[in-house]
């Protein structure tokens, strides 16, 4: 890959690991301690409680995008970056458009979907 679509792409990233950090913050921000002076009904206080875990299982798969983001960043930098971490072979560009911190070509992550190909992080 040349050295201006690997740019291309790191700005992607970038922008895509800062709005997932934005929101973290944010998310954080909004479970915060509604109606912990007392104030709260139980039915309001189970919402609040419903929330706060709906945040933080969102927040565990926006840590492992993060991770995957972090990844495809060093990859850029090794200039790897578009290539398959399995095969070694090319990741299709209209791939990377769509899923920049791809690690896999198509048919390797069909393998990986299936449970046919190991997990690494």
């Amino acid at each position: 890959m040349d050295k201006k679509s690997r740019a291309k792409f790191e700005a992607a990233l970038k922008k895509k690991k800062a709005d997932l950090e934005a929101a973290y913050v944010d998310k954080i921000k909004r479970s915060g301690d509604a109606g912990a002076d007392g104030t709260l009904d139980s039915v309001d206080e189970a919402s609040v409680n419903y929330n706060k875990e709906y945040w933080y299982s969102l927040s565990d798969t926006d840590r492992r995008l993060l991770r995957l983001i972090d990844a495809a960043l060093r990859r850029v930098k090794e200039t790897a970056f578009g290539e398959c971490q399995h095969c070694g072979e090319k990741i299709e560009a209209r791939r990377l458009e769509a899923v920049p911190w791809a690690r896999h070509c198509v048919e390797c992550q069909e393998l990986q979907d299936k449970g046919q190909l190991e997990e690494e992080e």
